[in-house]
């Protein structure tokens, strides 16, 4: 009898990385360069990931064009998507070539907040894209501790939104938002219209939106917002004493005032948005909130125990599952090279956008 010999096993080694790549780094506020950098190297306990996709956030606009970041020159970015690439020492539990969201704050886990899981109140966090870089570049270094693991089938663009998906979520969870409530969004961005569509998922009977831009106002209503107005007096005229849950987006001091001011009898307003100017309450709004025993609810981005929080975990399976509408958000896909110039464009708002994406290895 004869025996014959095993077949080897071929054994197929990872693709080469490159020693470069491009990014766009911000060397100062308006001064942005899109540039070859050294392609970074993961420690112990971190991956390189390859950027499928990263969206603009609204703080990245004043944040390129006139705060800066914590440290310059820095590559900004944080709402994004990759694919796993290389294992830092001692990484376990992810594959090569597996596509993950990162959530974008790097929490200390040693504080006595992240003790006890209240992540979004670390007192010696890090974040990508404003202290650390970020993944407006094809490449990017990240914790294994920030990778999400993710449904099968999820599009990378879809895993690149979940960050404004779960501080949607993260804001209403606050409020209590049951089946019967009214809810009204203010502002129609991202956030929002996520707000819109959980609002609807939680069984709201009405959901109201608020946005001056009638293009965003349309946006809204194919959410799913049963109104959508450009002005607080439409508002007010359909929800009458106020609203059970107001959510505020927009980061205005109008908008602000607005919400504590729509907000009815013994309800919840939530603020999500970041303002750029002192925030002034009317004598109105003042009184009216303490009259009618509302509450005010200040939300800071999404995260929750276990880390990054169920808000995550839930947008990604409500995505996966068609759930949840995020396509008709994109109104631009670009690469790299587009950056500075479309930074500048939203800064001096020239162009009609929504959710901006930047695929930077996309050829």
């Amino acid at each position: 009898m004869t025996t014959e010999a095993p077949t080897p096993t071929t054994v197929v080694a990872p693709p080469a990385l490159p020693a470069s790549m491009t990014a766009a780094v911000m060397y100062a506020p308006g001064d942005i360069r899109v540039e070859q950098a050294p392609v970074p190297r993961p420690g112990p306990g971190e991956v390189l990931l390859k950027v499928a996709a990263c969206g603009v956030c609204g703080s990245d606009i004043p944040r390129m064009l006139r705060n800066g970041g914590y440290v310059m020159p820095i590559i900004c970015g944080h709402e994004f998507s990759g694919w796993v690439v290389e294992l830092g020492d001692g990484v376990e539990g992810f594959d090569i070539g597996e596509l993950v969201s990162v959530p974008p704050l790097i929490p200390c886990r040693r504080c006595d907040f992240c003790a006890k899981g209240e992540f979004g109140l670390c007192e010696n966090y890090d974040y990508f894209g404003s202290r650390s870089d970020g993944a407006y570049a094809q490449y990017v270094v990240s914790p294994v501790g920030n990778l999400l693991k993710l449904p099968a089938g999820i599009d990378p663009r879809a895993a690149a939104m979940l960050d404004p998906a779960a501080i949607a979520l993260h804001g209403l969870w606050k409020t209590g938002l049951r089946a019967g409530h009214r809810v009204l969004v203010i502002g129609a961005g991202p956030i929002g219209l996520f707000a819109i569509q959980w609002a609807k998922l939680h069984g709201a009977d009405q959901v109201v939106a608020v946005d001056l831009s009638e293009e965003k106002a349309a946006m809204a209503r194919q959410a799913g917002a049963t109104d959508a107005v450009q002005d607080a007096e439409d508002a007010r005229a359909i929800g009458g004493r106020g609203f059970d849950i107001v959510l505020e987006s927009a980061g205005v001091p109008a908008t602000a005032d607005m919400a504590a001011n729509l907000t009815g009898p013994h309800g919840h307003a939530v603020f999500v948005g970041i303002p750029h100017a002192p925030v002034t309450l009317e004598k109105d709004t003042f009184n009216k909130f303490m009259r009618l025993e509302t509450s005010l609810h200040g939300s800071w981005n999404s995260f929750s125990a276990p880390f990054p929080g169920d808000e995550w975990r839930t947008a990604a399976r409500m995505m996966a599952a068609g759930k949840l509408k995020w396509e008709f958000m994109i109104t631009h896909e670009l690469g790299l090279s587009e950056l500075p110039r479309m930074m500048q464009q939203l800064g001096d708002r020239s162009i009609f956008s929504s959710k901006v994406l930047f695929v930077p290895n996309e050829v």
